[in-house]
């Protein structure tokens, strides 16, 4: 069985050193940067999973590595910040991670958070085995074997999130879609005023897949209740 793999990027050696400790325990493989940087080389030659990915850091801070890392791969990426305000969340949700993690945080709450987001790569690249067929919405082609999406024969770079929070909308065309239970579908955890995190990804979303994201053909937003895609 492959080993998974973990990349924390933290300019903080107590920090990555005490996650060190429950990752290890938990059987994961650790690979160590303290900037973007290093990260990025390191991306260039190493096969991983997840990335725990700080901030505020020297040389290249967690934002800009972390546009720099959708640039080219779709690997889960939650973000680690001092930073708590909504506007800081939404700052690290809206270039490409997956989750954030506010500083100082839980050891135990962390680990939490990789098993969920890894579960929930899994459990997508799971069921595309019995369901490889191909979902198409207009011009864009859905598929779920290959967790790949193309918009008029171009493929389109996805995160994760991004992809699976697609996936759930074309399954369920014509079918008005909370907000709670896209949340509580797509990151796999109790809802809890979580609106923003799924109105970032969706205007993401859109900015990828619509011909003109400020008037969007394919995801319509359902005033008050969630989103669907149209049946026809």
């Amino acid at each position: 069985m492959a080993v998974t793999t973990i990349l924390m990027v933290d300019d903080e050696a107590e920090i990555i050193k005490l996650m060190s400790i429950y990752l290890k325990n938990e059987g994961y493989k650790l690979l160590q940067a303290s900037d973007g940087i290093q990260a990025l080389h390191l991306l260039q030659t190493e096969h991983v999973d997840l990335i725990i990915l700080d901030v505020m850091m020297p040389k290249m801070d967690g934002l800009e590595a972390c546009i720099k890392i959708r640039e080219n791969n779709h690997i889960p990426i939650i973000m680690l910040s001092a930073k708590g305000q909504d506007i800081d969340k939404i700052s690290g949700l809206s270039v490409g991670a997956d989750d954030y993690v506010t500083k100082p945080f839980s050891p135990l709450e962390l680990l939490a958070r990789v098993k969920s987001q890894l579960r929930r790569v899994n459990q997508f690249n799971g069921g595309a085995a019995a369901n490889a067929n191909e979902i198409q919405i207009e011009d864009i082609v859905i598929n779920i074997a290959s967790h790949s999406v193309t918009v008029d024969q171009q493929m389109i770079k996805l995160t994760p999130r991004e992809f699976n929070l697609l996936q759930m909308l074309a399954v369920n065309r014509g079918t008005v879609l909370s907000m709670d239970r896209i949340y509580e579908e797509v990151w796999n955890e109790p809802f809890m005023d979580s609106k923003n995190s799924v109105m970032v990804h969706v205007r993401k979303l859109r900015e990828k897949i619509e011909k003109n994201p400020r008037d969007p053909k394919i995801i319509k937003t359902v005033w008050g209740i969630g989103y669907k895609i149209e049946s026809n």
